[in-house]
This record gives structure tokens, C-alpha cells and sequence, in this order.
């Protein structure tokens, strides 16, 4: 474990709760002023990164999640079919009928109108407008793209003329020159 003062120590605790080196440089009792030099001089300090990893890495096994847990649920979430909300008549189920993976934020929020009927005092209720607000999912297929063993977004950079250039250069040296 790497030595840390009491104040780097209260930073790495800090910096763990949203990752912004800033914040947590102030909540660790640095001063509002200079926070925003030393959040990232702290992040810099190889003592302090060893002691976020470590206790990233700790938080990650006590959760059990990792890089498969995360891919499994991005993709379970990216797969899931908006039929599953709706009953035979195309009414939107109550939320508790649900299944588990759009009550866990697939579904950013329900807006509810009362629709009505007539005018002034023959007004009647006649139902109700549920609109729902679901989450990104298109970031979340990027996110999926991402992942290392994927790369279906990752750039790339071609130039005429540079395409194997290092293959080149290694094999010039190999020959002396």
C-alpha cells in the first residue's frame, strides 16, 4: 500500500465517490482556491494513483463486477425489446410487471396526462396520455462498441505513402540503416 499524508488519503477516499479530482481536493480539506491545481497535481503524484487503483480494484472485487459484467449488462440493456412494457391490448403494464432491466433505468421517466372530454362543466375524464422518457440507448451500443475486443468505433488513420511505414523502419533498422 502506498504511503500517503492524511489529506492524500482523504483525497483518494474522496475522488472515489464521482471521480472529479477538483471536488474531491476540496472535500479533502484542500484549499477552494487552488483546487483546481491540486486535484490534478494529486492525480499525478504516483503514490496517490497507486492508492485509487488499489482501491478501485478492491471496490471492483467486493461488487464483483468487471469488464465482462459491464459488457454483459450493456448489451442485455441495448437488447431490450420496449414490447416487453405493454400487455395484450397495447396498455402499458404497471411498472412492477416490468422486467428487472428496464426498472434499473432503461426508462428515464413516465410522464401521466389526464385526458378529458366536453367543455366547463360537462368536462370528463376520459384516461390517461403515459409517455415514457427511456434512457440513451444508442451511447450504449457505442459504449459496446468500444470495448476493447470489439473496436467498432475506433479510428482509423490512413495517409498514402505511411501505411506500413513501421514495418519499414523496424526492418531498416534490423538491416543497420
Amino acid at each position: 500500500m502506498p504511503t500517503l499524508t492524511h489529506k492524500q488519503h482523504c483525497f483518494v477516499e474522496n475522488y472515489l465517490l464521482d471521480l472529479n479530482a477538483t471536488q474531491a481536493a476540496i472535500r479533502a480539506g484542500y484549499s477552494k482556491r487552488t483546487a483546481n491545481q491540486q486535484g490534478p497535481r494529486l492525480l499525478e503524484n504516483e503514490d496517490v494513483r497507486k492508492a485509487i487503483d488499489e482501491a478501485k480494484i478492491k471496490r471492483s472485487d467486493k461488487l464483483e463486477i468487471d469488464a465482462d459484467w459491464v459488457l454483459t449488462r450493456l448489451a442485455d440493456e441495448a437488447t431490450a425489446d420496449l414490447a416487453d412494457l405493454y400487455n395484450d391490448n397495447n396498455d402499458l403494464k404497471p411498472v412492477s410487471e416490468w422486467p428487472i432491466i428496464w426498472r434499473q433505468g432503461l426508462v428515464a421517466g413516465i410522464d401521466v396526462e389526464a385526458l378529458f372530454e366536453g367543455i366547463g362543466e360537462n368536462r370528463v375524464q376520459i384516461g390517461h396520455l403515459k409517455k415514457l422518457r427511456l434512457s440513451d440507448r444508442v451511447r450504449r451500443l457505442e459504449l459496446i462498441g468500444r470495448h476493447v475486443r470489439v473496436n467498432a468505433f475506433q479510428e482509423v488513420v490512413s495517409h498514402k505513402g505511411l501505411d506500413g511505414l513501421g514495418d519499414r523502419l523496424e526492418r531498416a533498422a534490423k538491416r543497420g540503416g
